[in-house]
């Protein structure tokens, strides 16, 4: 439980002059009161430090594990230049290389140019420090479920200083085809050298952006991973920034999603990109998640849409407004780049109405309006554990903050709400007020929060004014914004959104709450474990906590939709629902098998899919970076075994040993198959449909679930 703890209080502590020499009597608030100041733009000088290649000087941290083990094999035999790693503790030679003890040491003797961070999540951003204050000019960050409050201390480092570059978290890294230098865990095979600079959210989906552009005999220059995190170190803008100037890329390609400002950000970029130049490098894109449901996290941390921020389709539509070429598969983007650079222009008009309709993607705009965000603003849905209101009441009741049992006879509703803000990467507090049942996202007002101490008392009035707060409020209001600053940062928050009200004196009290924590605090950090026992998941959805516990991410999703989904990766997870909807199909579920997926997580993804007897057929996308897809059709099989499917069943296997896979589908022993057109079905009654192209597939299942009508 929060120990209550004893506060002064001053009735006067907001005034409602901009200037004021008042203290600010809020508990706990000296440490993190409000800053109006932008963060510090030296991290941006760092933007040079993307461009790797043959040159980049290489050192891993967890070097001795076993995953940075294989990995580091892997890299050195694909060309990358690994100088050493850093295993705390330990001295000595690993894989005839140099083995340190603190990355300090690895800076002084290696001299390198960059780290690969291959830890735990709860180690992570302790790795990433370390290698901040070591000042290494790249680093890349892998792992996911990083806690939130974590990579809220990262980026207040990054953003005060000039000399590290971070890629990621929850990211594959980055690689130089053209200079055969890897940071990541990248499918190799996939690669070749070539002219195409891709930056992704997603790391399925640029791998399949990859395949794309391999088989359209384009190849890649630099492929950076931005990474699905909330708070990435490097973005779209970045990226840009680095493809621009370029000499091997000749065009570029996004791969974005729902969630955050990145994708709007290098819209505005482009603009003045295709202003200034007089033949710029023609630009593709994707955006996952136009069929996301709204207030849902899509499988990355960051894949949702919060308050203010425009939807998939609303993405799509500012991107073709600067001249972006849109598509809504990644397996597209070969040929599409291949007719915008031309046989021999590597360029396109500064207006893109002379270019091939048919490559534009238009379904999202003219099919389906966007879908506004609703519910409280800044309600930051995360990887998150949901408590019940009575529980958050508790909470705020234990630190003195009254709560209202009675409806607020006032003809508005006032929310304060502490979250994340994705744009200044720091905690922020949220005001907002709605009339008449009106989104309260129409009157939000955010102010950054920072780490430190910092006063500001004319933001702290601006507070007061927007909740129209009176002078006998304040003391009351004081309470509530330390009780929630309080708690947010010692139960490590995602979001803390309330409702308030006023009783008869005036006073502040709370009408409703929604508190969520992040649940890679508790997963990852080891910490607030007391949160878990909170979490009331009777009101949850049976097959989604299920698939929690073995480590997936499964969302039922409402409607008619017949199609069962089981793919590897949140954002291939997205296009793949997305995808199937604009060939006319509805799918039942999102499903997310994980990036390291195995036949037994196969196995328990179609159990839970099944399920749901809407399900008439399923439809397995997978695309192997880490995820084997001989591993994969292991366990499609094992599934047809032990849970005796019935309904029909398309696969679609790509990336590494897809040959592999791909033949255990289409001829399980001892089964023969008989040919079709399209696809290959077991005769002996196990309706097993094998392709390799998406939109075949994708028909296929279509063309199934219609059949079981």
């Amino acid at each position: 439980m929060i120990t209550r703890k004893r506060m002064s209080m001053r009735s006067n502590v907001f005034s409602t002059a901009s200037s004021t020499s008042n203290n600010i009597p809020l508990r706990n608030a000296q440490k993190y009161l409000l800053s109006t100041s932008r963060p510090s733009l030296a991290y941006t000088d760092t933007v040079s430090n993307l461009k790797i290649g043959q040159h980049t000087r290489v050192i891993f941290q967890g070097y001795t594990g076993r995953q940075a083990t294989q990995n580091a094999k892997q890299s050195i035999e694909y060309g990358t230049k690994i100088v050493g790693g850093v295993t705390p503790g330990k001295t000595g030679e690993h894989l005839e290389l140099p083995l340190l003890p603190s990355v300090r040491a690895a800076k002084d003797q290696l001299r390198p140019d960059a780290t690969a961070i291959y830890v735990a999540a709860q180690q992570a951003a302790a790795a990433i420090e370390e290698a901040i204050e070591a000042e290494i000019p790249l680093i890349v960050a892998v792992a996911e479920h990083i806690p939130l409050h974590d990579m809220l201390r990262v980026q207040s480092m990054l953003r005060s200083q000039s000399k590290s570059r971070l890629v990621g978290a929850n990211s594959p890294g980055m690689i130089s085809a053209v200079g055969k230098c890897r940071l990541g865990f990248h499918p190799l095979p996939t690669f070749t050298p070539g002219s195409i600079g891709i930056v992704a959210k997603s790391g399925t989906l640029s791998y399949e952006t990859v395949a794309s552009t391999t088989r359209a005999g384009l190849g890649q220059s630099l492929v950076i991973g931005m990474g699905g995190d909330p708070l990435p170190g490097t973005d779209f803008v970045d990226a840009l920034k680095v493809f621009e100037h370029d000499v091997d890329t000749k065009g570029i390609i996004l791969v974005g999603e729902i969630g955050g400002k990145a994708e709007e950000d290098a819209a505005e970029w482009i603009k003045e990109y295709r202003k200034r130049t007089e033949r710029p490098k023609p630009i593709m894109a994707l955006i996952a998640g136009v069929q996301a449901p709204s207030g849902r996290v899509m499988g990355h941390a960051g894949a949702f849409v919060g308050a203010g921020e425009m939807t998939a389709a609303g993405k799509v539509r500012v991107l073709e407004d600067a001249g972006v070429v849109t598509t809504n598969h990644p397996s597209k983007f070969g040929e599409g780049m291949k007719r915008l650079l031309g046989s021999e222009a590597r360029w396109i008009p500064s207006s893109p109405s002379s270019l091939d309709k048919t490559q534009q993607r238009n379904m999202h705009t003219l099919r389906r309006p966007a879908i506004q965000s609703t519910g409280n603003p800044a309600f930051f849905r995360r990887r998150n554990i949901h408590i019940p209101e009575s529980r958050s009441f508790e909470m705020l009741e234990d630190l003195g903050v009254p709560i209202s049992k009675s409806e607020d006879p006032e003809s508005r509703d006032y929310f304060l709400t502490l979250a994340v803000d994705k744009i200044n990467y720091t905690p922020c507090i949220v005001t907002s007020f709605s009339i008449g049942g009106e989104s309260p996202q129409l009157h939000a007002k955010s102010y950054p929060m920072a780490l430190d101490k910092v006063e500001d008392e004319s933001t702290l009035s601006s507070i007061a004014s927007d909740l129209n707060c009176k002078e006998e409020s304040f003391d009351s209001l004081s309470l509530l914004l330390s009780s929630l600053i309080d708690i947010f940062f010692s139960k490590e928050a995602t979001s803390l959104s309330t409702r308030i009200s006023r009783n008869q004196q005036g006073e502040l009290a709370v009408a409703r709450a929604e508190f969520s924590f992040d649940d890679a605090a508790i997963r990852s950090g080891k910490r607030n474990f007391d949160l878990q026992g909170m979490r009331d998941t009777s009101n949850e959805v049976p097959e989604e906590v299920e698939a929690e516990k073995d480590g997936i991410v499964y969302i039922k999703l409402k409607g008619d939709g017949v199609i069962g989904t089981l793919v590897n990766g949140a954002g291939l997870a997205m296009n793949t629902v997305d995808a199937i909807a604009d060939l006319g199909g509805k799918c039942a579920n999102f499903l997310d098998t994980g990036g390291k997926a195995t036949s037994e997580t196969v196995k328990s993804s179609f159990r839970i899919i099944l399920k749901d007897s809407r399900v008439k057929t399923i439809f397995v996308n997978i695309f192997g970076g880490l995820t084997l897809c001989d591993m994969i059709a292991d366990g499609i099989m094992l599934a047809y075994k032990d849970l005796g499917i019935k309904v029909p069943v398309v696969v679609r296997l790509r990336g590494t040993n897809e040959d592999i896979g791909q033949k255990m589908v289409s001829k399980p022993e001892p089964r023969v198959m008989k040919h079709t057109e399209n696809s290959q079905i077991a005769e002996s009654g196990l309706s097993l449909h094998a392709f390799d192209d998406f939109d075949e597939a994708a028909k296929k299942v279509i063309q199934l679930a219609r059949q079981g009508d």
